[in-house]
């Protein structure tokens, strides 16, 4: 697989499967909604310490995702990456090096560096193996509530600045996502916005797949 086919992979709806939203038994069967409404990248993120359980959770969701044609990712893990077979890996500041990412998970592998609010992070984040980056929070978080804010303004200089995908996360759902498809997001993280408590996961990934089509 060439790069310019790879890193157009990194589109659409990108499902943050967070064990922290999602119990045991809700998780693949969640995702599969997800995956049906619409999502098109599926992240796993899991911050125990139970390796057994956290080997197959991700090899389920990866062979989940293939089914569905989807991209499947593992949050900061890149021995379980490498382990499931994953199709890459997101890394955040205090993660590995996006080059130990390239050198272990190889050349087709996506790998995803968060940048938060900076900018000027992302030019060595991409010279060390990354291929796309993401910025947020942009609205208040259930998963990351600490978070400093990105802003609009910084999309749009990241989008007339960065030659490759640009990833938004934090807070979004389907009624405030549109600005920042229309900014210029190639992909919008969405973890409570799809898994929270009462949303019917299907329905909210229909809208949020559908702003590609209506922005």
């Amino acid at each position: 697989m060439n790069e310019p086919d790879r890193t157009a992979r990194v589109h659409g709806v990108y499902a943050l499967a967070d064990t922290s939203l999602l119990a045991a038994e809700q998780l693949l069967p969640r995702v599969e909604s997800a995956l049906i409404g619409g999502v098109a990248m599926v992240q796993y993120r899991d911050k125990s310490h139970d390796g057994a359980r956290r080997y197959d959770e991700a090899k389920a969701l990866r062979d989940l995702c293939w089914r569905h044609r989807a991209v499947f990712i593992v949050n900061d893990d890149i021995d379980l990456a490498e382990r499931v077979g994953a199709d890459g890996v997101h890394l955040g500041r205090d993660d590995a090096s996006p080059a130990v990412a390239r050198e272990r998970l190889g050349p087709d592998a996506l790998i995803g560096a968060t940048c938060y609010n900076q900018i000027e992070l992302a030019a060595p984040a991409l010279a060390a193996g990354a291929d796309h980056v993401a910025f947020g929070r942009f609205f208040a978080s259930h998963t990351k509530p600490g978070e400093i804010y990105a802003s609009l303004d910084l999309l749009r200089a990241a989008r007339s600045t960065l030659d490759c995908p640009i990833v938004c996360i934090g807070g979004i759902r389907a009624d405030n996502a549109a600005p920042l498809v229309a900014a210029g997001a190639d992909a919008i993280v969405v973890g409570h916005g799809l898994f929270g408590p009462h949303i019917d996961t299907e329905a909210a990934a229909r809208a949020l797949a559908a702003l590609w089509h209506t922005t």
